[in-house]
């Protein structure tokens, strides 16, 4: 007996090894999507099969939490540059249009849109900012990677007026990358108002080649009265052009409502579609469409008023201690324009996502 008791536990500590072997090799395998925490560096990278894909930024120089840059599935960058980055060609308007962001242009009186070091110190008072809290999860996968983030919307002496509880989802299908952004916001100690405001609410800033080509120098003016020079550049290989769910295109889209808009192009002979899809529970949907030829590519569904040059009002207040939630999804694909149809049937299978 006990020869067979020794002869059976080795086999059983044999299973058991392999077991624990395999295990091993399971888990020491790569996932094709991986986050990386750089925490001096303020930052966490994404990254598919070992390829960037962007990054969640919180630098002290900018005045919220951005993802930047933004590339397609062959590395080519759909975001401007400038100011972290700066490439040639590029404007240099709106040192606050950094990445893909959230945030919005009158929160209680305060602009957190327009929020950058641009600010003189002398009208800072009049200005919101975002801070990164914490990550509160990361997970990394073979068919997406999630991020869980929470920040503060600050007054300018500290004070927090909201907390913001973020998840990213990121994703790949073929040649068409994806993010999907879900953000609770928070009152805490008091109402919180989100007056009628033409500047928000999630807005991408683009690479040159994604604008439309510029016909005239313009003056953009914020909702604190700040100017900003926005100068006619050389138009070679600009091909940008919009296109909303209800057939607007162009600079018609600016100011329409829609499920979605579709903005097309080609970089350095690389087709691109940079997709916006609205989601039917947000606030204020179908969204109004704040989409500018200059290179702001953004849906905004609370400034109705400023949208729809006052036909619709909207000033949608959250009581204290009340909560909403927002959810967007944005499609970066290349290698080709995406049809109507195709947009359409990705937001019909985002749409009913809950």
């Amino acid at each position: 007996m006990g020869r067979n008791f020794i002869l059976v536990f080795s086999i059983l500590s044999a299973m058991v090894g392999l077991i624990s072997c395999n295990a091993q090799m399971v888990q020491g395998k790569k996932e094709r999507f991986t986050l990386t925490e750089n925490k001096d560096g303020k930052r966490i990278d994404v990254a598919i099969d070992g390829r960037p894909f962007t990054s969640y930024i919180y630098p002290d120089v900018l005045m919220k939490p951005v993802l930047y840059p933004l590339s397609t599935s062959k590395g080519t960058l759909v975001t401007r540059g400038w100011p972290m980055d700066p490439r040639p060609g590029e404007r240099v308007d709106h040192p606050h249009h950094v990445g893909l962001w959230f945030n919005y242009g009158d929160v209680n009186g305060l602009d957190f849109w327009n929020n950058s070091t641009d600010i003189p110190a002398d009208r800072k008072s009049g200005y919101g900012t975002i801070k990164h809290r914490t990550v509160t999860k990361m997970t990394n996968g073979n068919n997406s990677a999630e991020l869980e983030v929470s920040m503060d919307w600050q007054k300018p002496d500290g004070t927090k007026l909201l907390s913001e509880e973020t998840k990213f989802i990121f994703s790949e299908a073929g040649t068409t990358r994806a993010i999907e952004r879900i953000t609770t916001l928070r009152a805490l100690r008091e109402e919180v108002a989100f007056k009628d405001n033409k500047e928000g609410l999630i807005g991408i800033r683009l690479a040159r080649e994604l604008e439309h080509p510029s016909k005239k120098a313009e003056i953009f003016t914020d909702a604190g009265g700040k100017t900003t020079n926005v100068a006619k550049l050389n138009n070679e290989g600009v091909t940008g052009k919009y296109r909303s769910s209800e057939g607007k295109e162009g600079d018609d889209v600016w100011g329409t409502r829609g499920n979605w808009v579709n903005l097309t192009s080609t970089i350095g002979g690389e087709p691109v579609s940079l997709v916006i899809l609205d989601h039917p529970q947000n606030v204020g949907y179908p969204t109004y469409w704040h989409a500018r030829g200059y290179g702001l590519f953004a849906a905004n569904p609370l400034g109705q008023k400023e949208m729809s040059a006052g036909k619709d009002v909207l000033n949608f207040k959250l009581p204290a201690g009340q909560s909403v939630t927002f959810r967007y999804k944005i499609l970066i694909h290349s290698g080709s324009n995406l049809s109507d149809d195709q947009v359409k049937t990705e937001f019909i299978k985002f749409a009913a996502t809950k």
